[in-house]
């Protein structure tokens, strides 16, 4: 499955959720999200721009695998998600295949549905405010980015929340 997204860094949940509802978006739920995301034991995937993560989220568990990006504007790429029923058979089966926990990431996630567009406004403690638009059908950025323009919204972000946060920790201690 593709998935089709993009994202950005916002000044404000609020300012940017009322325009949502302003164009008739409606508003889903609320969530706290819990990643953990594993290195592969014989590839590196910072370099390869994978990632597999385990996720908790209202009491379910998923462990989800992203493939590199296919472009330099969106966060466009394959991922194959699962519902398993176990974090930490989860977690057991990733380390016996010599999968390394790299860290752990969490965001408040509020979901919210405009036509086609899948939005998430997501807050992470030291990263700040983002925004996160999927879509599903065809493979158009340009219908993306329009979309982020109506919300007042510019430019992109395609690195994950997990790289922002190992960026930031790597700027922190070189100063």
């Amino acid at each position: 499955m593709l998935e089709i997204e993009v994202k950005a860094r916002i000044d404000s949940i609020p300012a940017v959720e009322a325009r949502i509802l302003e164009l008739g978006g409606v508003f889903r739920k609320e969530v706290i999200e819990v990643d953990v995301y594993y290195n592969h034991p014989s590839r590196d995937f910072a370099e390869t721009d994978e990632a597999i993560r385990l996720r908790k989220v209202e009491g379910m568990v998923f462990l989800t695998y992203k493939g590199p990006k296919i472009d330099g504007l969106t966060k466009t790429r394959e991922e194959f998600t699962l519902k398993v029923d176990s974090w930490d058979n989860s977690a057991s089966i990733l380390r016996a295949l010599g999968f390394t926990e790299v860290m752990a990431v969490t965001k408040r996630r509020r979901y919210l549905r405009l036509d086609s567009f899948e939005i998430m406004l997501d807050y992470l403690e030291g990263l700040g405010s983002f925004i996160e638009v999927e879509t599903g059908g065809e493979y158009e950025p340009d219908v993306l980015f329009d979309f982020l323009r109506e919300l007042g919204v510019e430019g992109s972000e395609t690195r994950s929340y997990l790289e922002l946060v190992l960026e930031k920790q790597l700027n922190m201690k070189k100063s």
